[in-house]
């Protein structure tokens, strides 16, 4: 049978092109719109809260995977870039989130190679069963680097 969970965020605007996202979970921040869209530096906007909520929803994935999958993680990281595409008109879609994670993987006393397409197969199913990759319109591409270690 199916479920249902809610998730909420408020904000509330502070004046000029600023705002204040208070999260459900607890934290809260300023926020604006980038600075090429009269927005101001060195604060959250929109587009970077995107791209961020598709990286961390996919590493997150990817811990669940890699225990499920029995890799020995050593390290992850991962930058990711969105591409936004701005039409004539002025609207604005993310056409690509592109994802370049970096593994580091203890091998311990299995076969290298085995080990590196278990990785693959794990990065798969962080894709795949990640909230914010499936409920978005964008392209999503993930090319990893994964280094596979004694």
């Amino acid at each position: 049978m199916s479920r249902t969970a809610t998730y909420h965020t408020t904000v509330t605007w502070k004046g000029e092109h600023w705002g204040r996202l208070v999260m459900g979970n607890g934290p809260e921040m300023d926020f604006s719109a980038p600075p090429d869209s009269q927005g101001h530096p060195g604060v959250l906007t929109p587009e970077d809260a995107f791209v961020a909520a598709a990286n961390t929803c996919i590493m997150l994935m990817f811990i669940w995977a890699a225990e499920r999958f029995k890799l020995k993680l050593l390290s992850y990281q991962c930058r990711a870039e969105g591409t936004k595409l701005i039409e004539l008109d002025r609207t604005e879609i993310f056409t690509q989130l592109r994802f370049r994670p970096i593994l580091r993987i203890s091998a311990g006393e299995e076969d290298p190679a085995v080990v590196e397409a278990r990785a693959r197969r794990a990065l798969k199913s962080a894709q795949k069963y990640s909230l914010v990759a499936n409920s978005v319109k964008s392209e999503i591409i993930v090319e990893p680097a994964i280094e596979v270690a004694p």
